[in-house]
């Protein structure tokens, strides 16, 4: 049958339960969030003489829960009004809104007595055929069905999405042995397009796939710490972005989750799991225990692993946890020769082999670590799944790891994995020797763009399922590359489009990435049908590097910076104006410069996290790629289109004055970077570069025309200065802001305004770029505008122009 998710009710307004509830709001869907009434009035409204029998009595502990939902940092939902698609109500009046839902999940607390009680009171109410899911994190599926009839156990299973759900990607499917595989297959495939998810099939086993290893990793890592004398500091530098991580490693990670959370999960794997061979690393350690009876539990209790205080001068600063004392401290500075050597190598792959290699501390600690990961992986299946790719899967997507442990054995060989696991005195499985033994070296291989897994029942390699539907340069990389720089590469991604990805530091724009973009659109033009730019780095593009323009500026070398900034106007210009569709997939941060390609582009593509905005004024410029005058641009259609001028004007001059970026891709249509109609958000990431081809695909088929260049972009004067010069000259007046920032906000105001002119005229869109690239040369002569660039600089950032 067609099945389709219009309506969805979660039973529970918890942590978990108000954010699945926003994320389903995020992508448009009405959302029914349900919770228990209170049992009496508090204090709030016994002062205000409210009544029992109200609703907003009945509805407080759902409604309090959403409301702070919403107010928390980073925020759960897209846009704000997104969250009127929420309707809340209790459990005691309401339920039988769940009716005409066609998914209801159950999110309350982790007590198998009380789900039952809950699944049994959703029964008289719940339609036949409706899905019904459990946001368990570790109760057997199977234990909850009990008393259910046969239509709820063949529509029921878990659906374990993981906090926060907008920004973790992992949604593990746990069926029961009643679970029709219809409803398998269903959820497996809206997770991943719908939801945005990494959709991971499981078995029923205690704590799954990611907790299972995750928790494994992390028990580890605590036990690692006593036997080699690390410290805190210690642990999060070499568990942290290094190591393809998160920032927040190791034990911030365990501050912001909940030491109680973690130990909630350990003890229930070591109670559950007795033939674990590695049982005895989920007892927890003496400084674990300690600082679970003393409730320092992390960010939850104000204090954990680590501890924010302010000193005498009121002045914030975090202090370290002692691991032997149990006393706060300063924190100390992090330094081992291993770090010192991989830290300049951008490239991942190349970067774990180094840190492998170290022959310090930091070394010992790698390969004590990995040698147990790698052990007790192999050892997980076909126990916690069958297939080692959703291992690998399931910790990248939960864990925010880039590379999975299979992923990394691959890269330090099978030979030295297995060298490892026997240095830890463990043993990998058996099936690992029977793949030696056959010559099979590896766990994943890539054969004409197809990648594939080592299956372990059939001792051969099988294609990745669902790589058919998907563009992934991952897979075509190697054998379909077209042409390369030392910072782009070109791949022919099919039926006659290309891709361009950039692979510098952050991706930030130089000449090498220019050069990039001027082959593609020429290769392009003359031999393809169309171009995507897109790239699977962390980020899009933070923008160009300053130390090139800083190098420029200081030496006073104008006319070269001229030059530079000239190119890439007309870079961006020729991305506007090819003879060739030009489609843009930006995702995380594009910002600056990478936020002026996507202006430029035919159509934008964008992940719904997208970070999106012109950041230059930050460092004393204003953007000068072609932002500037592509806001003027926009502003004229806006003008022709019957806005009121004045108040457009101060839009858009605040949205670049004030180096406002989004916090989704859906506030990027509210701040002017993303056009209604034209540009689309995509929730999956994966899914977005298949969407960008098939765009672009699409404009190439209808017989793309390039558009004429814009001759006719109408623009204020000096009606618009002034206003610009009022509001810069009040905000200096109030110490609003500096001398240096009111220089910058002329500028900004002269560009957007066409100059000083004395009447509303129609200029080109030369015209308006030659007015950008004076003032940014002009900027870059002002000493405080050197002062932040050098600062910049010296703290090894990047501005983001």
């Amino acid at each position: 049958m067609n099945r389709h998710i219009r309506k969805v009710a979660i039973i529970g307004s918890g942590v978990m339960g108000s954010r699945i509830a926003c994320h389903f709001a995020n992508i448009g869907c009405e959302v029914e969030l349900l919770d228990i009434a209170p049992n009496e009035l508090n204090d709030l409204e016994k002062k205000k003489a409210i009544s029992i029998d109200s609703t907003q009595f009945k509805n407080r502990i759902v409604n309090d829960a959403l409301a702070t939902a919403i107010k928390s940092n980073p925020s759960p939902i897209y846009r704000k009004s997104f969250a009127t698609r929420i309707r809340t109500g209790n459990l005691t009046e309401d339920l039988g809104r769940i009716n005409d839902c066609d998914w209801i999940i159950e999110v309350v607390i982790e007590r198998l007595d009380i789900k039952q009680q809950v699944f049994e009171n959703i029964e008289k109410h719940r339609t036949q055929g409706t899905l019904i899911t459990t946001n368990t994190s570790g109760i057997p599926i199977n234990l909850m069905l009990e008393g259910r009839s046969d239509d709820f156990k063949k529509h029921f299973c878990g659906s374990h999405f993981f906090n926060p759900p907008r920004y973790l990607q992992l949604l593990e499917i746990i069926p029961s042995k009643e679970t029709s595989q219809e409803i398998i297959d269903f959820l497996m495939d809206y997770g991943h397009k719908f939801l945005g998810k990494k959709t991971v099939f499981c078995k029923d086993t205690p704590a799954f796939i990611a907790n299972r290893v995750g928790v494994y990793s992390i028990m580890s890592l605590f036990h690692a710490v006593e036997e080699m004398g690390l410290t805190v500091e210690e642990v999060d530098k070499l568990s942290g972005p290094i190591l393809g991580r998160p920032k927040s490693a190791t034990f911030r990670t365990c501050d912001v989750v909940g030491l109680d959370t973690l130990v909630h999960v350990a003890n229930g794997i070591k109670d559950n799991c007795p033939d674990d061979e590695e049982i005895a690393l989920f007892k927890l350690p003496d400084y674990i225990s300690k600082m679970v009876e003393k409730g320092w539990l992390g960010s939850k209790t104000k204090q954990g692993f680590y501890k924010k205080i302010k000193d005498e001068n009121g002045k914030s600063e975090i202090l370290t946890l002692d691991l032997n004392t149990l006393e706060y401290r300063e924190k100390a500075k992090v330094k081992f020769p291993t770090l010192d050597m991989a830290k300049p190598i951008d490239n991942l792959n190349q970067r774990t082999k180094m840190l492998f290699m170290g022959m310090d501390k930091a070394g010992d600690f790698y390969r004590k670590l990995f040698g147990g990961l790698f052990a007790y992986v192999s050892n997980r299946l076909p126990e916690i799944t069958d297939d080692l790719y959703k291992i690998d899967d399931a910790l990248k997507a939960g864990f925010g790891w880039e590379l999975g442990p299979f992923e990394t054995w691959d890269i330090v060989g099978l030979d030295q994995g297995l060298k490892l696991i026997g240095d830890q005195n463990k043993k990998a499985a058996g099936w690992v020797s029977d793949m030696k033994e056959a010559g099979i070296k590896s766990f994943y291989k890539t054969e004409k763009g197809v990648k594939y897994y080592y299956d372990v029942t059939s001792k051969s390699f099988i294609p990745i399922p669902g790589g058919e539907e998907i563009v992934s340069l991952d897979v075509l990389r190697s054998e379909n590359k077209v042409w390369g720089n030392s910072d782009t590469t070109i791949v022919d991604i099919g039926d006659g489009i290309l891709n361009l990805e950039f692979h510098t530091k952050m991706n930030t724009i130089g000449g090498g990435v220019i050069e990039g973009i001027q082959k593609a659109l020429t290769l392009a033009e003359t031999e393809y049908n169309g171009l995507v730019i897109s790239n699977t780095g962390q980020n899009f593009s933070a923008g160009a590097n300053v130390a090139m323009i800083f190098m420029m500026a200081i030496e006073q070398d104008y006319d070269e910076l001229n030059f530079a900034i000239k190119t890439f106007q007309d870079t961006m210009m020729r991305v506007r104006y090819s003879n060739t569709p030009v489609v843009v997939a930006p995702h995380n941060m594009a910002l600056g410069g990478g936020c002026e390609i996507a202006l430029h582009a035919d159509k934008v593509i964008a992940h719904a996290e997208l970070y999106m905005g012109l950041v230059e004024f930050g460092v004393g410029l204003i953007p000068g790629g072609g932002g500037t005058k592509e806001f003027a641009k926009r502003l004229s259609e806006e003008y022709v289109a019957g806005d009121i001028k004045i108040n457009r004007l101060r839009e858009r001059f605040l949205t670049i004055g004030q180096a406002k970026v989004s916090t989704s891709a859906y506030e990027a249509f509210d701040l002017g970077y993303l056009r209604e109609g034209i540009d689309e958000v995509v929730v999956s990431r994966e899914y977005q570069l298949t969407r960008a081809k098939e765009a672009c695909l699409k404009m190439a088929n209808k017989g793309y025309v390039a558009p004429k260049r814009e001759k006719n972009i109408t623009v204020m004067g000096q009606e618009g200065l002034g206003i610009v010069y009022v509001g810069a000259n009040a905000m200096l007046s109030g110490n609003y802001m500096s001398e240096h920032d009111r220089v910058i906000s002329e500028k900004l105001g002269l560009v957007l305004c066409g100059g000083d002119l004395s009447q509303n005229e129609t200029v080109s869109e030369q015209y308006v770029l030659d007015l950008e690239r004076k003032a940014f040369l002009e900027l870059c002569q002002e000493k405080k505008t050197l002062e932040r660039l050098e600062s910049i600089v010296k703290k090894g950032k990047i501005l983001r122009n």
